[in-house]
């Protein structure tokens, strides 16, 4: 059954407030994090792997709003903000996530989707789908902000709380958005499954992206609003 797509006719404005609060509160966290005294006794360190693993992932989460044009209807605005979120998340480059990802939507679950890998495998899938998005400049662009960094900042720290949670957000992102949602079979038109309803472990996991068919869906509705459409999925399946 198609979901009602009158959620998502208008880009709310407060996209833009809650891309920018992630982008800053990520930001904020990180200064914090980096200054503070690492004691692998204390649980507030791994507390803080956690808190900007979320908070990586939310940066992507906010590129990939982007790219569907759900944080600003300024479409300058929009894309400045999904550049920006991207390149934070250990430099990923906007404009070549964005037809990556249209392809994955056009072609879910094929050979001409850049997220898909036929064999099912979790390790094989996870490789495939980093190589896809990980290139040399990148992890070059990485290892020269980490050596300038470490000359005014704890090396551990920045490998703890910079480094660390961005390569465990990658494993929550194609854990919960792309391996889940999409390996076996799914007879229907999306080719996608999606968790059951619970939105806080929703949000907790992947920002309401395990509500995965959903999004497929209704790709005009921002992360922050698929809740609702799976709530009108359940009263549409009552």
């Amino acid at each position: 059954m198609a979901i009602s797509q009158t959620i998502s006719k208008k880009v709310d404005p407060k996209g833009l407030i809650i891309g920018w609060s992630i982008i800053i509160l990520w930001a904020i966290s990180l200064i914090f994090w980096l200054n503070i005294d690492l004691d692998w006794k204390s649980p507030l360190t791994y507390l803080g792997i956690l808190i900007q693993m979320h908070l990586y992932t939310g940066l992507f989460i906010t590129a990939h709003d982007a790219m569907h044009g759900v944080v600003s209807s300024n479409k300058r605005l929009n894309h400045v903000t999904g550049w920006i979120a991207a390149i934070l998340f250990s430099f990923n480059f906007y404009w070549k996530l964005f037809p990556k990802h249209h392809e994955h939507h056009r072609h879910v679950a094929t050979d001409q989707d850049p997220d898909y890998h036929p064999s099912g495998n979790f390790f094989i899938w996870y490789f495939s789908f980093i190589k896809q998005y990980v290139t040399f400049f990148q992890i070059l662009l990485m290892a020269v902000t980490f050596n300038i960094l470490k000359l005014f900042l704890p090396t551990e720290n920045l490998i703890v709380f910079w480094m660390l949670p961005a390569v465990l957000s990658t494993l929550q992102l194609f854990y919960f958005g792309t391996y889940l949602p999409h390996r076996g079979e799914s007879d229907n038109v999306h080719h996608s499954k999606s968790q059951s309803k619970n939105h806080l472990w929703a949000f907790l996991s992947c920002y309401f992206f395990g509500y995965h068919y959903e999004h497929h869906d209704s790709p005009g509705t921002p992360w922050w609003r698929l809740w609702q459409v799976k709530e009108q999925q359940t009263a549409d399946f009552r």
